[in-house]
């Protein structure tokens, strides 16, 4: 494999969180840059795209449940204003 070197600039802190992780995970600096790296390139992978979709779709079978939640919560809202404005005026607090 023929190879290019790459330089970056960065922070000493964000160096040493690289230098951290690579080696936690059992890598090199330059495995973990161009693991990060393609996965930026390269687009989500099918696996990652299909993933998505499964949540995509959950949240359009969830949405119309939390429309109605919200607007049963509306309703109920209103119903207590309308509870509590009756009961101040009765009280002679409102007008």
């Amino acid at each position: 494999m023929q190879t290019e070197r790459v330089t970056f600039l960065t922070t000493p802190d964000h160096k040493a969180a690289l230098d951290t992780f690579a080696r936690a995970s059992g890598m090199s600096v330059g495995q973990v840059v161009r693991e990060a790296t393609s996965q930026y390139i390269g687009g989500p992978s099918a696996e990652e795209s299909a993933e998505l979709a499964a949540l995509v779709a959950e949240v359009n079978r969830a949405i119309p449940k939390m429309s109605e939640s919200i607007d049963h919560m509306i309703a109920t809202l209103d119903e207590s204003h309308a509870t509590v404005d009756a009961f101040l005026r009765e009280m002679g607090v409102r007008r």
